[in-house]
């Protein structure tokens, strides 16, 4: 009986560990708005400042380009600071294309849309999951 009631017990905390550990698991929609064609894909990372500008963010997405805009989700994000990056990559080479002179050739975005010259920045682009989900818009 004394194991039975041990195990019930040890049962029980286990399970309400684990609905605890979902509740804490949010999501981000993210809409990308007027992409100036259909062409290839839209491209979309989820970085912390650790991997912001330094390679793959801690989840990618992409998404086919409809009427000028793709929508995303990141499901099971821990609450933290972020920030996205998008890229419309209408040659689909999974790459920024450059012209001669070092400007993109595909749109780009970041988070929070800052309205800045050179290479985005996390302290513009970061925000914060708390305790709810978030919907977001990016605008090339």
């Amino acid at each position: 009986m004394k194991l039975i009631t041990t195990l019930t017990a040890l049962l029980l905390l286990t399970f309400s560990g684990i609905a605890q550990e979902e509740q804490n698991k949010l999501t981000i929609t993210v809409t990308v708005e007027n992409a100036k064609n259909d062409n290839g894909k839209i491209l979309i990372d989820l970085h912390t400042q650790e991997t912001f500008l330094k390679g793959k963010g801690i989840e990618s997405l992409e998404s086919k380009v409809e009427n000028g805009k793709a929508t995303f989700t990141f499901k099971n994000v821990t609450p933290g600071e972020y920030a996205l990056l998008v890229l419309h990559d209408e040659n689909e080479n999974y790459t920024m294309d450059f012209e001669t002179n070092g400007m993109p050739k595909e749109s780009y975005g970041t988070s929070n849309n800052p309205m800045s010259f050179g290479p985005p920045q996390f302290n513009e682009a970061k925000f914060s999951v708390a305790d709810e989900s978030l919907n977001l818009t990016i605008r090339f």
